[in-house]
């Protein structure tokens, strides 16, 4: 078993907020495959499936972690020491302020960069899960980081949203299996988006 955990904030105040990509990401794996219906357990919202790879199907738990951003890792560890899953069998879906809106990128261990979620994440399982960093963009300024990862995504934003986000659900089977590094390029592939600097765009405009 593996455990695929998208980070975000509970109730509908925050559903659409670009913080909650990776509830997002998790929902539209959930839809592609056909996941099992959704129940509370481990402090999260809970799905089980399966992702058919060419080597046979990987069984996976879907996690939203409902204990806020910056708690997620105690339910994700709690998950983790239940199943006895080792990080290498983790994958975390995040935003990413560093990375252009709709680019995706993997990346196994390092440190938390300061996202919250994947800090509180390091503190419960060590630093070497896999993360799946969505991004969202940087607004430019310090001071504007936190009112843009908890605003909103607007009407022009959902077709590179809604892109990305079947992306990441189709080409899955590759990070079922194991390859990161191809699970990535598909999903630039299926979903391409522009390659910037975000921050320095947002200083520009």
């Amino acid at each position: 078993m593996m455990i695929l955990a998208g980070l975000g904030n509970p109730g509908p105040r925050y559903q659409n907020n670009r913080h909650n990509i990776g509830f997002m990401a998790v929902d539209a794996i959930a839809r592609r495959w056909r996941f099992g219906p959704e129940r509370a357990k481990f402090q999260s919202v809970i799905s089980e499936g399966e992702v058919d790879t060419p080597d046979g199907p990987v069984r996976a738990l879907l996690m939203k972690p409902q204990t806020y951003m910056n708690e997620s890792g105690r339910a994700v560890g709690e998950a983790a020491r239940f199943y006895k899953i080792t990080p290498d069998r983790i994958i975390v879906f995040h935003d990413e302020i560093d990375l252009a809106p709709g680019r995706f990128r993997m990346k196994t261990g390092g440190g938390a960069a300061g996202q919250n979620g994947v800090r509180s994440l390091i503190s419960h399982l060590g630093p070497d899960f896999r993360r799946a960093r969505l991004g969202i963009g940087h607004p430019g300024e310090s001071h504007l980081v936190m009112p843009h990862v908890l605003g909103d995504f607007h009407k022009a934003e959902q077709p590179w949203l809604e892109a990305l986000l079947n992306a990441v659900a189709d080409a899955l089977p590759f990070a079922a299996a194991g390859d990161d590094e191809r699970y990535q390029g598909e999903v630039m592939r299926l979903a391409p988006a522009p390659k910037f600097s975000p921050r320095q765009v947002a200083r520009d405009v």
